[in-house]
């Protein structure tokens, strides 16, 4: 029974104006009663119903069911009762013949008052047909009337008064006490439904709920649900009332499959009600599903005009009226989107289940293409509900989408700007999320917010500006260097992009001028370019940040604190090139440009002057303007008369300071002899000119050894500091007003230095400390000086500048390997710096710089050794043998030296790389030259300056170590430049300034032109291994190798391939703007086969096929593991571009190959280490992840690998896999299991509706994997180690979590049918199960915390397995089959554990019968079959029973 309607909840809208409206006129005319004589009139009198004529209501004169009550008595106890019924209905039938009269009774009542007047005001009374159907006897009758009615106005519509009849007659079946024959009611309406108009129908439809009893619901739902089929105008109001019927679950999980299936075809503005209603009362079985099902077939893209109408409609705009169709249908569509997501929100916010739903969806996806707009959006609603859990569940799952890849930036994109005005309503949340982003460690992560506060500025109103500028001056101030660095760029991108709008903002950016001590100089560059922007570039509108700024670099310029003077200079700088940019000349004014104004000019030079006047005392100082200047001088676009200016003293200077005509004799005393050396013109050795720089050295060092101030008047400060820095500003003045030419300065690049003879190199021993420093320093200087010199020269085109420029590199790799043996022998040595805008502290020694460390170390690794060999025999030589590996692997690690006598071993300069002098990139031309061997290049004579001089190995090597670094700093995936938690001392930007001018995609493009020049010197270096294959029979260790000669092209082989691995691993490539650069990447490793030429432009699919077989050619000289990974990796990255499935095969079978090949090194030895090790892991890995089947894969490594291991000797290998060792065992033990682990979890789980095939395939999976884990588990007795217990007591428990997960729902399914293959299962892994339970015991006599944490999560999943396989024999009606022993705690050789024997002495029988011999168990198992069998056969029960022999932990111990 439904509950009678609240009287103000009764009132239609239609019948709500109709009683207004008489409620409210003023009756001229006196009421005229409607005298009726029929009996239907008389028993109404009777009981208080005057009937009126007109337009009048009828008049109530008593309360409704005081009127009911009197004619329900008046018609039961009329004498000719039950007849008399029928004469009402008759009477009632001929009164409604008069249409005014009808509307009357579907018309409210008036109350009639006491005074005996008409009122509608006091209070709603029903209207007469629905008084009468409120009383049982008559409501069959007065429906029935009612039904034939209708169709008279059927086709009417609304009448002049605005009544519509149709709907009030529906209107009075709703809300009624209770109705007699709800079954003939609901078929009358939908009988009704089937005829009527579309208007009716819905009236009807919408009605339902209201109408019908609850007994009906599931009836005439089922028949709404087929008329939906047909009929999608009435969509919403099915929906509507769907969802207002009370259903079953089923019944309704049908209805919403329908709907579903329906959802790609339903109108735009239909959406809302048909979303809402699938997302209505979801239970939490079933929401996943129905989500990932909804979320697929949302298509919110197809509700965005596409760009061509979105520009019409945006110059529409601009004009006015224009395009007002666009905008109209522009403005539904997104109110169409915003309904959807209100639906979505509302759904999400009252329940539980369908927020961690939509989370789990969009978790699910793995795919960057199945990815959709929807998916952010709906991160944004959850991110907005007040629930703690769905807020971080959205950061959470954003993040790990944004890390993996799978939602990217041109996503972000298409939702800011197809649905801006929707986006706008959850601007907080985008805000909240951007900052959480923008703290994130992983730099993927942090781009993606960077970008989140791009949009959300470009798109939205100058209030959400304003907090998007405040955000990211928060950011700033925070003090940590990852969100600094990314704020600013944003800030940075802001102020070149939107200009206008960044200028309302500037005063909030000035607030950063307070924090800058907090700041690194890279970070200042950035915040007075932004200053300087917003202040300068618009004329007067920024004077008031000006003197701000003025004010600011004055003060830090006269400060003696070199931090501070440090910001002055560079902030002075950037004000520069703000001020003194060159002006753009208005558009049809004539092409001479316009001049810098006077006062402009006057402020600018006097500017550069303070600058220049403050820095002369301080050699770094002065060495940070000069760099400021030159990149200035580079970057910026100065107006010419600054430039003028600038330049007019450099070149006076540079000669004054730096060069010296060269004598016969140099004179003067200085700790070590002075000598020209490095002259590429001999010719004029006499009259020529050489760089100062042992001379400027000793002065410079007994200048800075008197602690006195120099006087006011005194010269300047002229120090080899300078040298560099000064050089690159002349060289960087005379291109520019020479148009690149260096003709004027071009003396410079053959010119020698005064240094040191390098003989004194091989006395070493007799110098002093300062000596040995002065010398290092020498080096140093002289090294930078010739890295400044190549960076000059080496664009120039002319073949005599470019072999010198080629003789240069050779000095430099030639001094490099002089300075490591140099270094070695001078320990705790500070070099000098040579980056000047870095924090990098003065006379700071290198960290790895001290051979002492390594004493150090090997002191510690023996002392480490020492504890390990408590453990057993086998663990102790495996760990020695890792600890021995790792030594020898430090003492063999292959230096680039250019000479090595008398067993002298130099210092690795990578630790030293900061104080070298940055390489522009553009050096990196030089690779486009050949290659030459070593024999070669020992007898080429370097004298005859006019012969072409090629690029030897070490040079090619030293280049491309550049190289290298160089796309690792711009290129790199984001989790090898993870950002550090803890903040380091190194700046890992030192030695990367001029490259961060340069944004990811023109290093890309400058990468991708040098891509030829990269293949040629790839495929020189696989014709050298080769042939070196071929002389030797491919021997590696054959003797007359020549070693130094192996490892460096070795070395040039490994980074090429390391090169072109970066390279295509961009991530920007995904980007749709760096499509056609990858296209042209591919096309050029594709042409160097030669494969039809005459075609000149190649599908995408087609490059990738080509380009992988030309890198596929270089697998079979492959010196090493880690060419080989790189290889491997590299052929990943670009199958990962075309068709997975047919590159697969090939990665698997070449990573195999890898897998069973023997690396052998030149000196007849193994390659081995950690980094080897790592290097063996990831291969394995590749291999595992792309071969067809793994769990054959793992039963091959684990059934033959490991078994031909254990035969051999201590240093044997697999023959199979020759790269398993037992000092690589460890490797590939742990891959393997965690492998194993995951394949398992990929099984979808055993359903009760598998058909008998599927359930026999499964079975048949879990028995492979299961025997592959006994396999595994029982290894732990041979390789007994802690590493190897670790691993196998993690992944074990995993393995058994997935196992009750996964395969008994499986078992409890297919016991019956397939019991042979469960018994089976069941054993081998009960087998597994008891080895898991002894190395619980055995860690706990060992007494290792690191293993016992493992113990009781294990201990708890074994228990819970052995209680879920009675559960499934309960299932299966064979409880009788189990039984529970205690397990004595063994350890791994099968021993019992004495104390467990001393504590359980008294209950020892009990122990030993639990722990039945396989025999006894056997025979157990055919006694329950015959046991079995006999009931069959007895008729008692039909059911199969299994014998299962399980135990239970005994926690006793």
């Amino acid at each position: 029974m439904k509950k009678r309607r609240s009287s103000t909840d009764n009132k239609d809208d239609t019948s709500k104006q109709k009683k207004s409206r008489i409620g409210g006129q003023k009756q001229k005319k006196p009421c005229v009663l409607e005298e009726d004589d029929s009996v239907f009139g008389q028993l109404l009198r009777a009981a208080g119903v005057s009937l009126r004529q007109g337009s009048m209501p009828n008049e109530i004169a008593v309360d409704q069911t005081v009127f009911q009550m009197r004619l329900r008595k008046g018609l039961r106890k009329h004498p000719r009762y039950p007849n008399i019924v029928q004469e009402f209905i008759t009477g009632l039938e001929s009164y409604m013949e008069d249409q005014e009269k009808f509307k009357n009774c579907l018309l409210p009542c008036a109350l009639l008052s006491a005074e005996g007047e008409s009122s509608a005001v006091n209070s709603y009374q029903e209207s007469l047909i629905k008084l009468l159907l409120g009383i049982e006897m008559l409501q069959s009758p007065v429906i029935n009337t009612l039904f034939e009615k209708l169709p008279e106005f059927m086709f009417e519509g609304a009448g002049e008064e605005g009544l519509n009849i149709p709907r009030i007659i529906i209107n009075q079946f709703k809300w009624l006490d209770r109705v007699t024959d709800s079954k003939d009611l609901a078929s009358k309406l939908m009988q009704l439904v089937a005829v009527a108009p579309v208007e009716i129908q819905r009236d009807i439809i919408t009605s339902l709920p209201e109408i019908l009893e609850d007994t009906q619901h599931n009836d005439i739902a089922k028949e709404l649900n087929s008329l939906l089929q047909k009929n999608t105008q009435l969509t919403v109001p099915i929906l509507d009332a769907l969802s207002s019927l009370n259903l079953s679950s089923d019944l309704l999980a049908e209805v919403r499959q329908a709907v579903m299936a329906t959802l790609s075809a339903v109108e735009l503005e239909d959406l809302p009600v048909v979303v809402k209603f699938i997302l209505h009362a979801i239970s939490g079985a079933e929401a996943v599903e129905v989500v990932s099902d909804l979320r697929k077939k949302l298509e919110l893209e197809s509700c965005v005009l596409p760009p061509p109408l979105q520009a019409s409609q945006s110059r529409a705009k601009s004009r006015g009226k224009g395009g007002s169709s666009l905008n109209s249908a522009a403005s539904s569509s997104q109110d169409c989107v915003s309904l959807v997501l209100d639906a979505i929100k509302s759904a999400v916010r009252f329940q539980k289940a369908i927020s961690e739903a939509w989370i789990k969806a969009i978790e699910n996806i793995d795919s960057v293409a199945e990815h959709k707009v929807i998916d952010l959006l709906v991160l944004f609603i959850l991110h907005t509900t007040n629930s703690n859990h769905s807020r971080r569940g959205a950061e959470r799952v954003l993040r790990n989408k944004v890390r993996g890849g799978h939602i990217r930036e041109s996503l972000l994109q298409a939702a800011f700007r197809g649905h801006t005005t929707v986006i706008r309503a959850y601007f907080p949340s985008i805000i909240s999320l951007a900052q959480s982003l923008l703290r994130s460690p992983d730099p993927s992560v942090v781009t993606f917010g960077s970008q989140m506060y791009k949009h959300a500025f470009t798109s939205f109103d100058p209030y959400c500006q304003q907090e998007v500028v405040g955000s990211l001056v928060t950011h700033v101030c925070s003090g940590y260097a990852g969100e600094v660095d990314v704020s600013l760029e944003v800030l940075s991108e802001l102020v070149t992009q939107s200009p206008a709008d960044m200028a309302l903002y500037a005063v909030f950016v000035k607030g950063i001028l307070d924090y800058m001590d907090n700041l690194t100089p890279s970070q200042i560059r950035k915040l007075f370019y932004i200053l300087s922007t917003l202040a300068f570039s618009r004329g007067t509108e920024g004077s008031h940040i000006q003197d701000d700024m003025h004010i600011v670099i004055r003060k830090q310029l006269s400060s003696t604190v070199s931090k501070y003077k440090r910001i002055g200079i560079i902030g002075a700088v950037m004000v520069v090139g703000s001020m003194g940019t060159r002006r753009s000349k208005p558009e049809g004014v004539s092409s001479e440009a316009v001049p810098l104004p006077k006062e402009t000019y006057r402020q600018v030079t006097a500017l550069l002057g303070l600058v220049r006047s403050c820095s002369e005392c301080s050699p770094e100082a002065a060495a940070l303007y000069y760099d400021e200047l030159a990149n200035l001088v580079q970057t910026g676009d100065l107006d010419p008369q600054v430039h003028e200016w600038i330049g007019i003293s450099v070149l006076e200077d540079f000669q004054e300071d730096f060069v010296v005509d060269l004598g016969p004799e140099i004179k003067g005393t200085f700790p070590l002899p002075a000598k020209a050396m490095y002259n590429l013109d001999e010719e004029e050795s006499q009259g020529g000119i050489a760089i100062n720089l042992l001379p400027l050295l000793a002065e410079d060092l007994q200048k800075g050894a008197q602690l006195s101030r120099p006087a006011q008047g005194d010269k300047r400060r002229v120090s080899p500091l300078c040298l560099g820095s000064f050089f690159r500003l002349l060289r960087l003045c005379q291109e520019e007003q020479n148009q690149g030419d260096l003709v004027e300065i071009d003396a410079l690049l053959g010119c020698p230095l005064i240094v040191t003879d390098l003989d004194v190199v091989e006395k070493m021993d007799c110098l002093s400390k300062p000596e040995k420093e002065f010398l290092c320093t020498l080096l140093f200087h002289a090294i930078n000086w010739i890295r400044e010199v190549v960076n000059a020269f080496c664009r120039q085109q002319d073949p005599e500048m470019k072999s010198k420029v080629m003789i240069r590199l050779q000095n430099i790799t030639y001094l490099q390997s002089v300075l490591e043996r140099c270094l070695a022998a001078t320990p705790a040595y500070a070099p000098p710096l040579a980056n000047f805008d870095c924090e990098t502290a003065e006379g700071a020694v290198p960290a790895s710089a001290a051979p002492p460390a390594k004493k150090e170390k090997k002191g510690r690794a023996g002392q480490k050794r020492k504890v390990d060999k408590n453990s057993s025999g086998d663990s102790s030589q495996l760990e020695e043998g890792a600890e021995a590996e790792e030594s020898q692997q430090e003492k063999e690690s292959p230096e680039k030296e250019k000479e090595k006598e008398e067993g002298k071993a130099g210092v690795s300069l990578v630790s030293y790389r900061p104080y070298f002098r940055e390489l522009d990139i553009d050096v990196l031309s030089v690779l486009q030259c050949g290659l030459l061997t070593r024999s070669l290049l020992d007898s080429e004579d370097h004298t005859k300056v006019s012969e072409v001089v090629q690029l030897g190995p070490s040079e090619l090597v030293f280049l491309l170590e550049d190289l290298s670094r160089k796309l690792e700093f711009s290129l790199a995936a984001s989790n090898a430049k993870r950002m550090p938690f803890l903040k380091v001392k190194a700046d890992k930007n030192v030695g990367f300034s001029h490259l961060q001018q340069k944004s990811p995609s023109e290093i890309a493009s400058c990468c991708i032109q040098l891509l030829p020049a990269l293949c040629n010197h790839l495929e020189n270096t696989h014709n050298f291994f080769q042939v070196l294959l071929l002389e030797n029979n491919g021997v590696v260790d054959a003797p007359g190798v020549d070693m130094k000669e192996y490892q460096l092209m070795s070395t040039c082989y490994q980074l090429l391939l390391h090169i072109l691995l970066t390279t295509f691993s961009w991530s920007g490539f995904s980007q749709h703007e760096n499509r056609k650069l990858l296209k042209s990447a591919l096309a050029i490793l594709a042409g160097r086969l030669k494969e039809k030429e005459n075609e000149v432009d190649l599908g995408m699919e087609e490059l990738v096929r080509q380009s992988f077989g030309y890198l596929l050619n270089f697998h079979s000289t492959i010196p090493g593991c880690s060419p080989a990974l790189s290889l491997t990796q590299l052929l990943i990255v670009v199958a990962d571009q075309g068709p997975d499935s047919q590159y697969r095969e090939k990665i698997a079978s070449l990573s195999r190959g890898f897998l069973c090949q023997e690396w052998i090194l030149p000196s007849g030895e193994r390659e081995k280490g950690n980094k080897h090790n790592e290097m063996l892991q990831s291969l394995l890995s590749i291999y595992l992840e792309h071969t067809d089947d793994v769990l054959k894969a793992i039963e091959e490594i684990a059934g033959v690998g490991f078994p031909e291991l254990i035969s051999t000797t201590k240093d044997g290998c697999s023959r199979t896999f020759p790269t398993l060792t037992r000092q690589t065992f460890l490797v590939f033990y742990r891959v393997v299991m965690g492998v194993l682990e995951k394949s398992v979890r990929r099984i979808a789980a055993g359903k009760q509706m598998d058909s008998s095939e599927a359930q026999s395939e499964k079975l048949l999976t879990w028995n492979l994997a299961v025997r592959d884990f006994h396999i595994l588990v029982n290894l732990v007795k041979v390789f007994d180690s802690r590493p190897v217990l670790g691993v196998c007591l993690r992944y074990g428990r995993l393995f058994v979590e997935a196992f009750l997960k996964l395969a008994m729902p499986l078992l409890d399914y297919s016991f019956k049918k397939h019991k042979e293959d469960v018994q089976s299962l069941l054993k081998t892994f009960q087998q597994s199960t008891r080895q898991l339970h002894y190395m619980c015991g055995h860690t706990k006599i060992r007494q290792d915390t690191g293993l016992t944490n493992h113990v009781p999560l294990l201990k708890k999943t074994l228990e819970q397995f052995v209680y879920r396989v009675k559960a499934m024999l309960i299932l299966n009606n064979c409880q009788e089959a189990f039984w529970v022993g205690n397990l004595k705690n063994r350890n791994l050789k099968g021993e019992e554990i004495l104390s467990q024997q001393t504590e359980d002495s008294e209950k020892g029988e009990d122990d030993e019968a639990s722990q039945l011999p396989e025999e006894e168990s056997e025979r157990e198992d055919e006694d329950n079959e015959d046991k079995s069998d006999s009931e069959v056969r007895n008729g008692v029960r039909e059911e199969e029973e299994v014998e299962e022999d399980e135990e239970s932990t005994d926690d006793s111990d």
